[in-house]
């Protein structure tokens, strides 16, 4: 039989792990939850014992739905004789979606009126309704002209575990929590002798449903402690005792083992007040140590056997002072703990504000992760943010970032290992190669050449080095930090070796340019980001970027902008196109600006930072819309004034009746997408620029540039529509003087 789990969005993989690991003959992760194979009692399990489940469904029913006469019809066919009597209660969950049946109340009532037309026609009687604890709780899903009618097996929402008693502004739902604590790996960690923190902990979800986890109870033990989740007729109550009796073993054997090794923490005590109900509720009172304690002071937490007052003299403690040491260092010393501890260290978890309703705050996120690493810097640390740019804020590593839902709210789960990256021993200082002395050389040369241009201008970001020794052929961009002028970065792109050239000359080469590079700028290998060639089918081309996730905030002029030096080939920021975003600033006040082919929106920032009126900005791209968006943010804009729109340039111009003082066009040389068709500059640029200067506003200028260096102007047809400009010369900046053909640029007026 298939049944089905939902679960929040973004949890499906780890729950089609957890139901295999339950038993399940088979689990493929769906859209909100997972398929499964199994037997009723692989069902029943799951509602016992699955953490990360928000319901477990049984299907009774699966019929065509246009309308909600198909609906009553599908639902008054099934022989509900099988699942219920009239002296029970009964209660319906809909979720529907579509044009045809779009209110779930109203879906909800119709089969509810089904169930019971069916019953008093056979018995005269009828169930009654009762909402909150029926004999039967029956789900029904309405999508795409499709009805599935199921037994909720769990009674209802299974992240309510019967423990929470009190709980904060906006608590997190137990399944999620346990989400979090997976993806970092506590069930390991704690195994390990591991310890688990959170020192932002509220209503303290995460230490209560990580004790119950380090504990092996069942998460609807408690749920389930006076009545089985189900009176359906279908359900088997001699397995569902038989599982019960199997979890209350284990409990008592988990609670008996269960190490006093979790700690908490909040600046807010009526959280700490609520955090201590719930986990006393929840049987874990003993084993958790709270503490009032705002995030700024959780400097050098240390562990200690404490007498509380009236507690369990074997309790721990936080202690915070300038003597204290860290809290490794005292877990080695602390008799009656696992010596494991200390070598395994233990998993920091968190779930900080991150909404409208609790003002999200940057500040609070780099305080939290400021605190994680000084005071356990080896943990592992599991942090649901709002969202990237939050999680950027701790600024903490991540390894790992995952897209999970909070209800409707879309956040990043980032997971470090180490908190900390553990700072490396500066390696002694080696002998450049003949070759890699010559680069190093020349670096310095073009550094001293361009500092005092860049100074004047204010350019952080620019290009230092590009092929100026043939043999040594790769492009070297700077990346200075926004308010940091120390916090450099490198972005070498290497570029392809001549055919006759052996792969074992180009290998060494490179190697000494990054020797070079590094000896010249004085930076850790981990702040120079590689973009290397490889040999393959086609010719020479750029192999896998990293995985990394980490982003860094830059200025040019005004702007603030997000780059990301090692996931992708470019960085979101085109260094050689400076000059003209500066341009568009300089020229947008008032005006309706157009980005077409928009990218990251680097141009759309400085023209709203010039004062335009509204900017609209079009790209085939989510990915790049969305960095679009995180840089109009950064920079205090957003709503309505600033439209993002993801579509095909050429079929939107056709299609759009706007017009617009300011356009720029720089479109990509080739590309081909499945939403779009197949785009060549040289091919298509008349049939792009006639359609762009359609939408020009009279008085308005529209600047158009490639980086294709075969491209070559149709001129004569351009004449036909507008008057053209070569500006080529005055927007390539100083830092490319090398190479002025990295891009040719126009300005086109009607």
């Amino acid at each position: 039989m298939k049944f089905f789990a939902s679960c929040a969005k973004g949890l499906e993989y780890l729950l089609a792990d957890e139901l295999v690991a339950l038993g399940a003959s088979k689990a493929t992760a769906a859209a909100a939850g997972v398929n499964v194979e199994g037997e009723l009692a692989d069902a029943q399990r799951a509602a016992l014992w699955s953490r990360l489940a928000s319901r477990v469904l049984w299907p009774l029913a699966d019929f065509e739905c246009p309308d909600e006469h198909a609906l009553y019809a599908g639902a008054v066919a099934i022989d509900w004789s099988r699942h219920l009597s009239h002296e029970m209660t009964l209660a319906v969950d809909a979720h529907v979606s579509g044009a045809a049946i779009t209110h779930a109340r109203y879906a909800a009532q119709r089969t509810k009126d089904a169930v019971v037309d069916t019953l008093r026609t056979a018995d005269g009687a009828r169930p009654s309704v009762d909402v909150e604890s029926p004999d039967l709780r029956l789900n029904l899903v309405v999508r795409k002209g499709r009805a599935i009618l199921s037994v909720d097996l769990g009674g209802g929402p299974l992240h309510r575990r019967g423990w929470r008693q009190a709980q904060g502004e906006a608590p997190l739902k137990e399944t999620l929590a346990a989400a979090v604590l997976m993806r970092g790996g506590w069930p390991r960690i704690h195994a390990e002798g591991g310890a688990l923190l959170d020192p932002m902990c509220g209503s303290g979800t995460l230490l209560i449903e990580g004790a119950l986890m380090a504990a092996d109870v069942a998460p609807g033990l408690l749920r389930y402690a006076d009545a089985a989740p189900s009176r359906w007729l279908g359900f088997d109550a001699a397995t569902w005792r038989a599982l019960l009796d199997e979890a209350r073993r284990r409990e008592t054997a988990g609670r008996a083992a269960l190490r006093p090794v979790f700690f908490g923490s909040d600046s807010d005590p009526h959280a700490i007040r609520s955090a201590e109900q719930n986990a006393w509720m929840a049987g874990v009172s003993d084993a958790i140590r709270w503490q009032v304690l705002p995030i700024e002071r959780l400097s050098a937490v240390a562990l200690s056997r404490h007498p509380r007052e009236g507690g369990d003299p074997a309790t721990l403690d936080f202690q915070e002072g300038a003597e204290a040491k860290s809290l490794d260092s005292r877990l080695r010393g602390n008799d009656g703990l696992n010596a494991n501890a200390t070598e395994m260290g233990g998993l920091a978890v968190c779930n900080p504000p991150y909404d409208a309703r609790l003002a999200a705050d940057a500040t609070l996120y780099r305080q939290l992760g400021d605190a994680l690493k000084r005071t356990v810097p080896a943990w592992r640390a599991s942090l649901l943010c709002g969202d990237a740019e939050l999680a950027h804020a701790t600024g903490l590593r991540a390894q790992k970032k995952y897209q999970v839902f909070n209800g409707a709210l879309e956040c990043a789960l980032i997971v470090c290992d180490p908190i900390a990256t553990p700072i490396r021993e500066p390696a002694a200082p080696r002998e450049l190669s003949e070759g890699a002395q010559m680069v190093a050389n020349r670096l310095r040369k073009n550094l001293r050449n361009s500092k005092s241009w860049r100074e004047r201008e204010g350019v952080g970001c620019f290009r230092a080095y590009d092929a100026d020794l043939p043999e040594y052929a790769a492009a070297i961009d700077v990346y200075t930090q926004a308010d940091d002028p120390d916090g450099r970065w490198l972005h070498v792109q290497e570029y392809a070796a001549p055919a006759e050239i052996p792969e074992a000359d180009a290998r060494r080469r490179f190697r000494e340019l990054l020797s070079a590079a590094q000896d010249a700028f004085a930076l850790p290998r981990e702040r120079i980001a590689v973009k290397t060639r490889e040999r393959g089918k086609g010719g020479s081309k750029y192999g896998r970027m990293d995985q990394r996730g980490e982003w860094i905030l830059v200025r040019e002029g005004g702007a603030r902008l997000r780059v990301n030096l090692f996931d992708y080939l470019d960085t979101g920021l085109f260094l050689d196109h400076r000059p003209l975003r500066l341009r568009i600033a300089e020229e947008a006040e008032d005006a309706r600006f157009l980005n077409l082919f928009g990218y990251t929106g680097a141009a759309t920032v400085h023209a709203a930072l010039g004062r335009a009126r509204q900017t609209t900005t079009v790209d085939l791209s989510a990915t790049y819309l969305q960095w679009c968006s995180d840089n109009l943010r950064e920079n205090g804009f957003g709503g309505a004034s600033h439209r993002l729109v993801q579509a095909d340039a050429i079929a939107w111009l056709q299609a759009d009746r706007g017009q617009y003082d300011l356009v720029f066009c720089d479109p990509p040389t080739f590309s081909n997408s499945a939403r779009a068709d197949d785009f060549d500059v040289q091919r298509e640029h008349v049939r792009l620029l006639r359609a762009a200067m359609a939408r020009l506003a009279p008085g308005g200028a529209l600047y158009f540039s490639t980086n294709f260096r075969r491209f070559r102007l149709d001129t004569e047809a351009v004449a036909a529509f507008g008057h053209c400009v070569d500006i080529t010369a005055q927007t390539v900046p100083p830092d490319f003087a090398r190479n002025p053909r990295i891009h040719q640029a126009w300005r086109l007026s009607a």
